[in-house]
């Protein structure tokens, strides 16, 4: 319910709406401008996410956007795909916390601390991801290299996993 929201519950469906529209318009610094009824599909599913963050249409926003990427630039390199990430993170991580409790419920510093400095922590794999992909851009692919690729994301997953269950009071 709009009405009863907080300031901070304002300030994280803000983030939940803004997000995925600045990831779907990043791809215009690179002059593809997305057509209007995308915009408008994703705009929708963005202010349904914001109005219920528990709902689908966060995530299926958030897929119109990826596949958005993917389809207008092929090659999907570009340094704005930074920017792209960045707002998806922003939007999830707003989600997450907007989710977290009643539209009325204000929204806790601390847990908003360590959500954000975990959504921090997973974009810095986002530059690695890139620059590694611009590295390797002309090369012929190496033989077990998705699954070398897979190991490397697993074991990455699990040590986060890990180190901030370690941190978690008991």
């Amino acid at each position: 319910m709009i009405g009863a929201w907080s300031p901070g519950q304002w300030a994280l469906r803000v983030t939940m709406v803004l997000g995925v529209l600045v990831a779907l318009a990043s791809t215009t610094l690179v002059g593809v401008v997305p057509d209007w009824w995308l915009v408008l599909v994703v705009t929708g599913l963005a202010l349904g996410f914001a109005s219920s963050p528990e709902s689908h249409a966060g995530a299926v926003a958030m897929a119109f956007v990826v596949v958005w990427w993917g389809v207008s630039l092929r090659d999907g390199l570009h340094p704005e795909a930074l920017l792209a990430a960045a707002g998806l993170l922003a939007s999830h991580v707003a989600g997450l916390l907007a989710a977290y409790g009643p539209d009325e419920l204000s929204v806790d510093a601390a847990t908003v601390r360590r959500w954000v400095f975990r959504g921090l922590a997973s974009f810095l794999l986002a530059p690695a991801v890139w620059l590694v992909a611009v590295l390797l851009r002309d090369r012929p692919e190496a033989p077990g290299v998705w699954v070398a690729g897979l190991t490397v994301a697993l074991i990455a997953t699990v040590a986060a996993s890990m180190a901030f269950t370690a941190q978690e009071p008991t």
